[in-house]
């Protein structure tokens, strides 16, 4: 084999996650490269061009040479730009239809959970009381969603069709017909105090790390449909300042929270989360994407790279996504 070898660093995953299932679906996608699962299989490190990575342990890509693009297997590279080491070559983050698909159900699920008052009616079956509550429209709760990229796009736009007055934050100005954009330190303020229900797509940046604070939580809507706020994270655990969301709840500055990421993952077993009345929490699936997708789209990548094409989605190491 001529083209240059794809490295696989990969911490962790289970079942159809695993590093060794990584190694097979890579070997399909790439059949003209070697593949090798660092670790496990020998391979010359000057050979390696390529590495496709999930949670990579600090300093191992350092020992490829002459190594041209790292491809991240998730959304979230946080994780790898945290390593002091990482060589100087484009780092690409994941970007298939089928991760922002998911996530756009996760998020529209929830919102239409909260709104519809789901808990109260799986309160009342469990209780056998009929007793419906009057239904306001979805154009009546105002959703606000931080992080207007890709993921935070879509389901701006999929829950404006639905109806709900939705307006979008981030740090850079965007623009979308029918929602309303945010942008800046100096405009959170104003987005929040128009949110009753907040979502959270973010990237985990120096300046992003517990923004989902107390302070934070002061700041949105008190008069909605819903009688308090409402929290959903989809974005990264290190966002959110976990204490602060426990105290809000209990303290009844949030109504209830949606989780689906934590500073430390698994969830601890003492965790509040797991059994606080208000939280509903899922195990940092709210995008889990196809993995045979994600090695198809890598594969094609490096293929356009080979022929002198631009990488898509690079990362800008200087805002950390």
């Amino acid at each position: 084999m001529s083209k240059g070898a794809l490295a696989l660093l990969i911490t962790g995953g289970t079942e159809n996650w695993a590093p060794a299932r990584w190694r097979e679906r890579f070997a399909r996608t790439c059949p003209d490269r070697a593949v090798a699962l660092i670790g496990e299989d020998t391979i010359d490190a000057s050979h390696v061009r390529y590495a496709a990575v999930w949670k990579p342990k600090p300093g191992t890509l350092r020992g490829f040479p002459n190594l041209q693009a790292i491809f991240n297997l998730g959304a979230g590279v946080d994780a790898v730009i945290a390593d002091k080491t990482l060589p100087d070559v484009p780092l690409v983050r994941v970007a298939v239809d089928d991760l922002t698909q998911r996530m756009t159900e996760y998020v529209v699920m929830h919102v239409l959970m909260h709104h519809r008052r789901q808990n109260y009616y799986a309160q009342s079956q469990r209780a056998k009381i009929w007793t419906p509550k009057l239904q306001w429209a979805a154009g009546a709760l105002r959703v606000g969603i931080m992080g207007m990229g890709v993921l935070g796009r879509d389901a701006a736009e999929v829950l404006a069709r639905i109806g709900f007055d939705v307006a979008g934050w981030s740090s850079t100005r965007k623009s979308l017909p029918d929602i309303r954009c945010f942008a800046g330190p100096a405009e959170l303020e104003a987005f929040l105090a128009r949110t009753d229900v907040l979502v959270c797509l973010l990237p985990l940046t120096a300046q992003t790390r517990g923004i989902l604070n107390r302070r934070t939580f002061e700041m949105l809507a008190r008069d909605g449909k819903l009688g308090g706020p409402v929290l959903i994270n989809a974005g990264r655990g290190g966002l959110q300042e976990e204490a602060d969301i426990i105290a809000a709840l209990d303290d009844g500055t949030l109504l209830a929270a949606t989780l689906d990421v934590f500073g430390t993952e698994p969830l601890p077993a003492d965790s509040p989360f797991w059994l606080h009345p208000k939280v509903t929490l899922s195990p940092h699936n709210a995008a889990d994407t196809d993995p045979d997708a994600i090695s198809l789209y890598v594969a094609e990548q490096i293929a356009a790279f080979e022929r002198g094409e631009a990488l898509d989605n690079v990362v800008d190491r200087t805002v950390g996504y």
